[in-house]
C-alpha cells in the first residue's frame, strides 16, 4: 500500500487504458491545456495614459493530453506497445483513467481518449521503447474541478 503522507512516488500514479494498466511504463504525464483569448478595452477617458495595457482573458476551451512512455516487453500482460497499436489503428476513443495506486483506485482523470499517435523506438544494443500520445474525446467524466466528480475544486 502507498504511503498516505509526504511527497507522492510517480510510480504511485498509474494510467489505464480499456482497463488495462499501460505496461512496463516508464513515465506518463497528463497537461491540462486551456484555449484562451484576449480581451481588450478602452480605459475610461478619466484613467492614467497607459491602464488599457494590461488584456483580460478568457476561457474558450479545455482540453486533456496525455502521453505515457514504457518498455517494449515480450510477455507483457498489460497494455504495452502492441495491445495499443491496434486500437489506434481502429481510429476509436478508449477508456482512459488516471489514478492513484492503492485499495480504492478512485481515479482522478477518467474519460474518452483518442489514441493520437503511438511510436516505437528500437535503438542498436538498447532496449526497445514506445511512447503514446492520446487526445480528450469529449468532456471526461471525472477531472480536476468538474462538480461531483470528486475531485477538489478550490
Amino acid at each position: 500500500m502507498p504511503e498516505t503522507s509526504g511527497f507522492i512516488n510517480g510510480s504511485d500514479i498509474l494510467l489505464k487504458v480499456d482497463g488495462k494498466a499501460v505496461g512496463h511504463c516508464s513515465t506518463h504525464t497528463l497537461t491540462f491545456n486551456s484555449e484562451t483569448k484576449d480581451r481588450a478595452v478602452k480605459p475610461a477617458a478619466t484613467a492614467t495614459k497607459g491602464s488599457g495595457l494590461w488584456k483580460g482573458k478568457g476561457v474558450t476551451g479545455l482540453s486533456i493530453s496525455i502521453s505515457a512512455e514504457g518498455f517494449r516487453f515480450y510477455n507483457e500482460t498489460e497494455n504495452g506497445f502492441e495491445q495499443l497499436a491496434p486500437s489506434w489503428g481502429k481510429g476509436q476513443s478508449v477508456e482512459i483513467e488516471a489514478f492513484k495506486r492503492g485499495e480504492d483506485q478512485k481515479p482522478y482523470v477518467k474519460g474518452n481518449f483518442i489514441i493520437a499517435s503511438i511510436e516505437e523506438s528500437s535503438p542498436a544494443t538498447d532496449d526497445a521503447t514506445y511512447s503514446l500520445s492520446l487526445e480528450n474525446d469529449g468532456e471526461p467524466e471525472v477531472y480536476p474541478g468538474k462538480a461531483g466528480s470528486g475531485v477538489a475544486a478550490k
